[in-house]
């Protein structure tokens, strides 16, 4: 496998998709305030409050992070999907374990679940996976 260098419209590129992450994440805060504060369960408040942050990172990461023209599509919008999927899941199961099992109040335990996940799994699932052909000068 090649070795990858850094570059500076991919250090663009990761800031505007980590702009993206952030709009999001305050949608997905305010859902999971909205939850728990309801009296919903911290995992279940989680996933549902990433699937809606999913839904802002979908629209911003296409047309303004990844810069991607190309005409809505299915394909891509099921790879999205499946990356949000797995995002929320690991975001449910941080947040179960920092709020619930370590006993971090959930609005601390969100901000460090957030920036792992995004660094480790969200963004290289975006860039690699479902804006690839978006990417290709990057």
């Amino acid at each position: 496998m090649g070795q990858r260098r850094l570059t500076w419209p991919g250090v663009k590129l990761f800031i505007s998709a980590g702009v993206a992450s952030i709009a999001a994440g305050v949608v997905d805060m305010i859902v999971l305030v909205a939850l728990v504060e309801t009296g919903t369960s911290v995992l279940v408040s989680a996933f549902i409050a990433a699937v809606c942050g999913g839904v802002v990172h979908f629209a911003w990461g296409k047309y303004l992070a990844f810069h991607d023209r190309s005409p809505l599509a299915l394909g891509q919008m099921l790879k999205f999907a499946s990356v949000a999927l797995g995002t929320a899941t690991l975001m449910a199961l941080a947040m179960q374990l920092f709020a619930v099992e370590l006993s971090v109040p959930y609005v601390l335990a969100k901000v460090p679940a957030s920036v792992v996940v995004f660094a480790a799994w969200t963004y290289p699932a975006q860039r690699y996976f479902v804006f690839k052909s978006a990417c290709t000068t990057v």
